[in-house]
């Protein structure tokens, strides 16, 4: 397949920029509003046609994550306006918009969507125009989307679930060679012990903020709140509904990749760690973001002499399921079962 139908959407997802500035300066006017939304429709599905005329894609995700591309930009577009980098792009939007959209949860989630979602959204893209497996990036946005929509409540979920079975569907390609030292035990394992010991720590941590949030009368508690964390406490309800997110979701993960660490021939772990660590990016770039950004109210943000300790352990919890599905996905011949073991099932 031609690369022209890539290069096409990346096109169509930068028209996102003049066509906001336009809007917003005619929606003063409803009518020319509406003529301008209809040539613009109008110009865009003729543009995408004359691109996609010779060689279309037969994957229907390829269209969906065009669309999600140009809605990507349009995010970034929000949040760089909500910091008055830029203006005059979406200023009636941002007066009109839900009042979720002004909070600093979704301030920041319009920077993860315009950046990090749109990236993957051209990588697929290109995956697909070249007919590669988008599997694994997939996965990964996969995790990133749940967690967002199920914190965020967006009213496009029924196609992205769609869009997420259809990755889940796709057969992995990777190439795996078995070796003797996958096989064997955890003291043999020096980096999958380390992982293990990580688990431990950060089960405890993720159960320990869902407590938090659900006003644990705890010392402990209380002062975490006070002196590292307290937009857990924040009224906007985003970072309550986020730790509880957090706590049912990745706590029962915690146990069952500590399973999977340890009893070989446990094949969905490379995709359970790609989907998890998609969904903690997202969901800690988001709250990192929101407890230091200056739309939230100063009494909840995290206080200067707390900032090193929040920053450190936020970060690391951010980082460490990466780097889990790093390991899984390049060295995954320890959750394999054996070819002989297959057969016989």
């Amino acid at each position: 397949m031609s690369a022209s139908a890539g290069t096409g959407v990346f096109v169509l997802s930068w028209m996102s920029i003049p066509i906001c500035c336009l809007f917003n300066s005619l929606i003063a006017n409803s009518a020319q509003a509406f003529i301008f939304a209809g040539c613009s429709t109008v110009i865009i599905l003729a543009i995408s046609r004359v691109m996609f005329k010779n060689k279309a894609p037969a994957d229907p995700l390829f269209y969906v994550y065009a669309v999600y591309a140009f809605f990507s930009v349009v995010n970034l577009i929000i949040g760089l306006e909500q910091d008055n980098i830029i203006d005059g792009f979406v200023t009636f939007y941002l007066r009109q918009a839900d009042p979720h959209i002004n909070t600093s949860h979704g301030h920041m989630i319009s920077y993860w969507d315009g950046c990090v979602h749109y990236l993957m959204y051209l990588l697929m893209i290109a995956a697909i125009t070249w007919g590669d497996s988008y599997r694994a990036i997939g996965l990964y946005w996969v995790g990133s989307f749940l967690m967002r929509a199920i914190v965020y409540i967006l009213g496009n979920t029924v196609v992205s679930v769609w869009a997420c079975f259809r990755i889940f569907s796709q057969p992995s390609t990777q190439e795996v060679k078995l070796t003797e030292a996958e096989g064997k035990s955890l003291l043999h394992r020096p980096l999958d012990l380390l992982f293990i010991i990580y688990l431990i720590p950060a089960f405890a941590f993720c159960v320990f903020r869902g407590l938090v949030v659900l006003d644990c009368s705890s010392k402990w508690c209380q002062e975490y709140t006070q002196q590292y964390e307290p937009y857990l406490k924040d009224p906007s309800a985003y970072p309550k509904a986020q730790m509880l997110v957090g706590m049912l979701y990745s706590g029962p993960y915690y146990i069952i990749t500590l399973y999977g660490l340890i009893v070989p021939g446990c094949e969905w772990m490379p995709d359970l760690t790609l989907v998890h660590s998609g969904a903690l990016a997202q969901a800690q770039f988001t709250h990192i973001g929101a407890s230091l950004h200056t739309r939230t109210p100063f009494s909840y943000r995290v206080p200067a002499g707390g900032q090193p300790v929040f920053l450190l352990v936020n970060i690391l919890y951010a980082l460490m399921p990466q780097a889990l599905c790093y390991r899984c996905r390049t060295r995954p011949s320890f959750f394999l079962r054996p070819t002989a073991d297959k057969k016989n099932k």
